[in-house]
């Protein structure tokens, strides 16, 4: 039985006392969960969504997206968010709040424990994307919360006029390099190679911008303050000499590891737990499908997610329909 829980703002939400056999339970709010969801709704597909923390996930937290299709001008990854959710909610998903903790299988049928709840589906996607993978090293857990962070649009904001530094090389951490600089007076980007790996149009701008400057083959190696962050120990790997430099916050962008937890041990994943799949989102267990960030690709950004999620919904109807018959 599914019980109608107050609508959230843009977004259905049930809880489920006695689960019913569903057709497709999907992990995962973000762009390749929610686009799961869109397919597999449209194909009338009984389908319950569970979320447990912001739907958009990561992507809602992106000051600017440049890159998305059909947007010239750019989109802030809240209204993509606010709108790929406003697209399932005309169709009536059903999305659960919770922690989906584990997913078994049970002959032809799957079990995933949600919190103290357990709902069987026919089929699983898996759309848990990942967190930011941590440095490390001294200080870093200790200030967490207090001036180190792994997000600028959320905490930008608080560096007003302020000194931060921007750990990594990537798209993530030039763009919100390039954020921080409405706020913070001076950002030092550290990076370990010569030359940055974000995409050219990024790294052109962060070069040219006379806020940021950079520490070239170097890295943190602790963070250091009383009530809050003071200085970080930089290194430099050629030179092996060791600065510090004095700072308000630090954000923290080397890369993701995935949230594969709740199938770990069921289905085949690389040495990093990134799901292995087919080029049809098929795992190593049939029935269950990935897609988005968790999976192992070469390509993570949120047009690949929003594909994934296409192409295992589709998967999944094919799938039920073999079974079916």
């Amino acid at each position: 039985m599914v019980m109608q829980l107050k609508a959230e703002p843009k977004a259905q939400a049930v809880i489920i006392e006695k689960s019913p056999l569903l057709d497709l339970i999907i992990i995962g709010g973000g762009p390749a969960g929610l686009t799961a969801a869109l397919y597999a709704v449209r194909s009338r597909l009984k389908v319950l969504l569970i979320e447990k923390m912001i739907l958009g996930g990561a992507a809602s937290t992106t000051f600017s997206i440049e890159n998305y299709p059909g947007f010239p001008e750019g989109i802030s990854g809240l209204e993509l968010a606010e709108r790929l959710q406003d697209q399932v909610r005309r169709l009536g998903l059903d999305i659960l709040w919770g922690n989906a903790i584990s997913v078994k299988k049970n002959k032809q049928t799957f079990m995933t424990q949600v919190d103290g709840n357990i709902l069987s589906s026919k089929a699983v996607i898996i759309a848990t994307g990942t967190e930011a993978a941590k440095l490390g090293i001294p200080g870093e857990e200790e200030f967490r919360g207090r001036g180190v962070s792994y997000c600028a649009t959320c905490d930008g904001p608080f560096y007003k006029e302020k000194s931060v530094m921007v750990i990594g090389g990537g798209n993530a951490a030039i763009e919100e390099a390039l954020f921080l600089t409405r706020f913070a007076a001076k950002i030092a980007i550290v990076h370990r190679r010569k030359e940055l790996r974000a995409d050219k149009i990024l790294a052109e701008r962060a070069m040219s911008n006379p806020k940021i400057y950079f520490f070239w083959h170097s890295v943190a190696e602790e963070i250091k303050g009383k009530e809050k962050i003071e200085e970080v120990t930089v290194k430099d790997l050629a030179s092996e000499k060791k600065l510090k430099v004095p700072v308000d916050g630090v954000f923290i962008y080397i890369g993701s590891k995935p949230n594969s937890e709740p199938v770990k041990g069921l289905v085949k994943m690389d040495q990093k737990g990134f799901i292995l799949t087919d080029d049809n989102m098929k795992t190593s267990v049939n029935g269950i499908f990935a897609a988005g960030d968790i999976r192992a690709k070469t390509l993570r950004q949120i047009v690949t997610a929003a594909a994934d999620g296409a192409v295992a919904a589709e998967s999944v109807k094919n799938y039920l329909e073999e079974v079916s018959k």
